[in-house]
């Protein structure tokens, strides 16, 4: 593993859950020796991208990251556009809304507003999801570059639950089906218990560089519901990629259905 890559895996540690962590737990999580993880994280804190707590010593994400996170919203302000569209989606179907970046093969979770119901779909900030277990990620493959479906649908698809979709044919399928209607369906694919729907934010060129998607709790999602969110949901889209690109986006990657 290269240096850059070790660096990154002890970045990538914390967590919501965890935002702090001490020196020993850090290098156990990354697989690396003491020594070198500290050297890796003096590395990381000279240019503030981790710093340590005073009082307990433990390591934490530094201003650093949050000075280079405003220069790139700056240059794709994909959530402070988002955000309004989001949380009104959120008080009009009362459930929990989320945003999901594209990057680098990965579906990144970068917001997300919390439904105000005692029993409602918790998401993380930071989550990354996978393409084939979730309605985001068969959003998101139903209308990306052809080759990003074939690579992505060539490798191993894991099991997240009992209802996940592991074989390639019958993840094409739902993907075709959300080519067809414009947005994705998924019950319990990632999470036991979650249904959720999702569309694709369109960039520029008609590839998709992002999504968004209402999660329930299954109890409270039927196909009449779906169909519901599904139709919200795109014109919720459309208009965060109007507000990004100043205009109305046609797909350019929607697998025929």
């Amino acid at each position: 593993m290269s240096t850059v890559r070790k660096a990154v895996s002890l970045l990538e540690l914390f967590t919501l859950e965890e935002p702090e962590i001490g020196l020993s737990d850090l290098a156990r999580k990354a697989g690396l020796d003491k020594a070198t993880a500290r050297r890796l994280l003096v590395a990381l804190a000279e240019h503030r991208l981790v710093e340590q707590e005073p009082a307990s010593r433990r390591y934490r994400l530094g201003a650093g990251l949050t000075r280079l996170a405003r220069i790139r919203d700056a240059q794709l302000p994909l959530v402070p556009v988002a955000v309004p569209i989001l949380r009104e989606l959120s008080q009009q179907t009362g459930e929990t809304v989320h945003l999901s970046e594209y990057s680098g093969g990965a579906l990144l979770t970068i917001h997300v507003e919390l439904s105000a119901k005692a029993n409602r779909v918790n998401v993380n900030v930071g989550q990354i999801l996978p393409l084939h277990g979730t309605a985001s990620g068969i959003a998101l493959l139903a209308f990306a570059h052809e080759e990003i479906r074939r690579d992505y649908l060539e490798a191993p698809l894991a099991a997240f639950t009992p209802h996940t979709m592991t074989d390639a044919n019958k993840v094409l399928q739902a993907v075709g089906l959300a080519a067809e209607r414009g947005y994705s369906r998924s019950a319990q694919g990632y999470e036991e218990g979650v249904h959720s729907v999702a569309a694709p934010i369109l960039g520029s060129d008609g590839y998709p560089i992002g999504t968004v998607a209402i999660a329930s709790p299954v109890s409270r999602a039927d196909d009449s519901v779906a169909a519901t969110q599904g139709a919200i949901l795109i014109e919720a889209t459309r208009l965060i990629t109007r507000r990004l690109i100043g205009e109305a986006v046609e797909p350019a990657g929607r697998l025929p259905a």
